[in-house]
């Protein structure tokens, strides 16, 4: 969510405005890394909030419609987590506006409190609409405590999906390019060159940890590495070492999206939202396992788009996966497609658009 919001935020303080990024600490590095100010308001990480708030662990459902109510009081517990420091923060400096990823459910109870614009940034291609409905039940207390009944109303929603991609009931929105963004690290030639073989990515995401979904990432790699291509994998350098030894032709470790994205023919990954939107915005092909649920609805637009192949988490074995990926290599319709889509997004207005959506917002309140 960090990296998904870091180009709008970026955009208003090069305009001029006074902006902080409020986060839970484990998050500071990254968000001053990207020159934003930081605030943390939570010393407690997302991942803490699997539990419950009697601090019991909550199972995580088979059935796909409880996987999104499940995930939506995650984030609202997460949201209550954040709420005492944003508080704090906001009794000292007070914002004329308050902007929120998709899932961050504490900015529209500051903006609420405030009396405040709330501005709402989707970081993906759309949320099912159920997490947003549990993510409000979980905050019940919290609404009572600011005097709220419900969650507030979103001003203005700033979508970044390309318009061929939009679901029929999509809100309106101020519609804004995505322009991917991830911790920089110096270029080296292999980065922005390749050999003769096809260039294949292989990326569980920015939250790996060798404690945590590494058998998602060690698996796609042991799948795709039984094809003749170059493979990259894109993970924490932690992970890397984890991963290592490895052949002559495959390279792990945190390798910036932007740079090689140009230089690749088939990306292989989780179906994340930031992950997948870097990708289609550079017109790659893509094979997405969405071993999360709330990514299934947008994987399966992408797919039967024609520029993605969408694998059922239950059906990634090694063969299946090669297989996909060998007939995506060879078909370039799929490239054509994503090309197609790539255009879409570098057509849609820029986040200096966007920022000048958000001062009118303000004028007018």
């Amino acid at each position: 969510m960090i990296f998904g919001i870091v180009p709008l935020a970026q955009a208003a303080r090069n305009a001029g405005h006074e902006v902080f990024m409020a986060a839970p600490e484990n998050m500071m590095a990254t968000i001053t890394g990207a020159g934003i100010p930081g605030v943390p308001v939570s010393d407690v990480p997302m991942m803490d909030h699997l539990v419950d708030r009697r601090g019991i662990r909550v199972p995580i459902p088979e059935d796909l419609h409880e996987r999104y109510i499940f995930n939506g009081r995650t984030f609202g517990r997460y949201a209550a987590a954040c709420l005492d420091g944003l508080l704090s923060l906001v009794a000292d400096w007070r914002p004329d506006v308050v902007v929120g990823g998709a899932l961050a459910f504490a900015a529209p109870l500051i903006a609420g409190h405030l009396g405040v614009p709330y501005v709402k940034q989707a970081i993906d291609m759309g949320e099912p609409r159920t997490i947003d409905l549990a993510a409000a039940a979980e905050l019940g207390p919290e609404l009572e405590r600011l005097g709220m009944y419900e969650m507030p109303r979103t001003d203005l929603f700033i979508d970044i999906c390309p318009p061929s991609l939009r679901p029929s009931d999509a809100l309106p929105a101020q519609m804004m390019r995505y322009v991917p963004f991830a911790t920089q690290m110096p270029v080296e030639p292999w980065m922005y060159t390749k050999g003769d073989r096809p260039r294949v990515l292989v990326s569980a995401g920015s939250r790996v940890t060798p404690e945590s979904d590494f058998d998602i990432l060690s698996g796609l790699v042991d799948k795709v590495g039984k094809l003749d291509v170059e493979l990259l994998i894109a993970t924490p350098e932690a992970v890397a070492e984890k991963l290592r030894p490895l052949p002559d032709h495959v390279r792990a470790g945190w390798i910036p999206l932007h740079l090689v994205a140009p230089t690749c023919d088939l990306v292989v990954h989780h179906a994340g939202g930031n992950t997948t939107m870097g990708y289609l915005s550079y017109g790659v092909p893509q094979v997405l396992v969405p071993y999360l649920p709330y990514c299934v609805d947008y994987s399966t637009r992408l797919s039967a788009y024609g520029a993605a192949t969408m694998i059922d988490p239950a059906d990634d074995s090694a063969e299946n996966i090669a297989r996909v990926c060998a007939e995506m290599l060879a078909t370039p319709s799929y490239r054509e497609r994503a090309a197609e889509l790539a255009a879409e997004v570098s057509a849609l207005p820029t986040s200096a658009d966007a920022v000048r959506a958000i001062e009118r917002l303000a004028a007018a309140a």
